[in-house]
């Protein structure tokens, strides 16, 4: 492996902001796969190049999705003895060091697979996220572009409390009901980073009454934004509102960059 492929294989996972691992061979004693100084790159579903497979590689891949998992940021080494407790014959001993490199990707859940929620899922699946897309009627999953998490679920509502905290929401079902309460049980975790919701002013100002009745402050209904995208984005077509709220996602999250925090 030349020093080129593994740093543009690491160029190439920080554009798409694909959090990974860079393992390194850091020493080497006796009978080993593989010499001090070679790399391997692994990522939550896949990897790159290699340690000299085997049991020892199988074991690293495993504790570098752990690290993912867990969101380690720091170094952690390990050293392995190449043995028969190790399913490795080689005799010899190696330091494995293990480099994190997250890139925190924004969560979003789009409720809704209609006109909007089609055109709107379709746009955001070719942005570095990770967007989970519930509706009730599993029909209208035909098509679902690449990487995007489906959800078809009898009770959206429920699926409101499984998304971790600083999610992005975006509420365009077919029922008003159904808005309503989505948006309440969004409300309520007060740990989100977003939460649109389809719908005129009109709209807005009977949700407003509604979920104020129900105990929530002026403050709370005001960082719920419904009509939902940059309003100097116009257009009623799905395509020119999937843009508008597409433009309005990425201002936020860039707004929390901006900020020294990730989104």
């Amino acid at each position: 492996m030349l020093v080129h492929e593994w740093i543009e294989t690491l160029q190439r996972l920080r554009a798409q902001r694909q959090s990974c691992v860079l393992i390194t061979v850091l020493n080497e004693r006796g009978s080993v796969p593989r010499d001090r100084g070679s790399k391997m790159i692994v990522t939550a579903d896949g990897q790159f190049f290699t340690i000299g497979g085997g049991h020892l590689e199988f074991q690293c891949i495993e504790i570098a999705r752990n690290l993912l998992m867990q969101g380690r940021e720091s170094l952690h080494s390990e050293q392995f003895s190449l043995g028969a407790r190790l399913g490795q014959c080689c005799g010899g001993s190696t330091t494995i060091l293990f480099e994190p490199l997250l890139y925190v990707q924004p969560q979003i859940a789009v409720f809704g697979a209609g006109h909007v929620g089609q055109a709107l899922v379709t746009l955001l699946a070719t942005l570095p996220c990770h967007i989970q897309w519930i509706d009730q009627r599993a029909e209208l999953f035909a098509q679902v572009p690449a990487g995007v998490n489906v959800c078809q679920v009898e009770e959206p509502v429920e699926y409101v409390s499984q998304l971790p905290p600083e999610s992005y929401f975006v509420v365009m079902t077919h029922h008003h009901p159904l808005d309503l309460a989505l948006c309440e049980a969004i409300l309520r975790r007060d740990d989100y980073r977003y939460a649109g919701v389809i719908g005129s002013n009109t709209k807005r100002q009977r949700f407003e009454y509604r979920l104020s009745g129900k105990g929530f402050s002026q403050q709370q209904l005001a960082r719920l934004r419904c009509p939902v995208g940059l309003p100097q984005v116009k257009g009623k077509l799905p395509a020119e509102i999937a843009v508008a709220v597409a433009a309005e996602i990425i201002a936020v999250y860039q707004q929390t960059q901006n900020a020294g925090t990730i989104g």
